[in-house]
């Protein structure tokens, strides 16, 4: 099992469409036993969290965010937690939104110290 999320950074890869998350947002990750949850904003993302829980390397969680616009969001969430050659960790997401139309995939690594 991949070394725990707690206190990590992570940002996404590539942009998504507008209105989710993209290369400037910036997920805070904790993690407490199973149970993980995090924050994120950045982009157009005014605010956002993420909470559920973690079975060895998979995550599980639901999702809401705020928009600069106002409008809001949430969806549904698997994670799979991996480990990069250079030790910082990825997650490979496969997500569902819950609140309108739309899924996909995209891929979130930690941050360099």
């Amino acid at each position: 099992m991949a070394r725990s999320l707690d206190g990590l950074v992570f940002v996404p890869v590539a942009d998504q469409a507008p209105g989710q998350v993209g290369r400037e947002t910036r997920f805070v990750y904790h993690e407490q036993g199973d149970r993980i949850w995090a924050e994120y904003s950045g982009g157009d993302v005014a605010r956002g969290y993420l909470v559920g829980t973690r079975s060895g390397d998979g995550l599980d969680f639901r999702y809401v965010q705020l928009r600069h616009d106002g409008t809001t969001a949430s969806g549904h969430c698997t994670s799979l937690v991996t480990e990069l050659p250079d030790g910082r960790l990825r997650l490979a997401e496969t997500w569902t939104w819950e609140s309108q139309q739309g899924s996909g995939t995209s891929l979130v690594e930690q941050l360099s110290a």
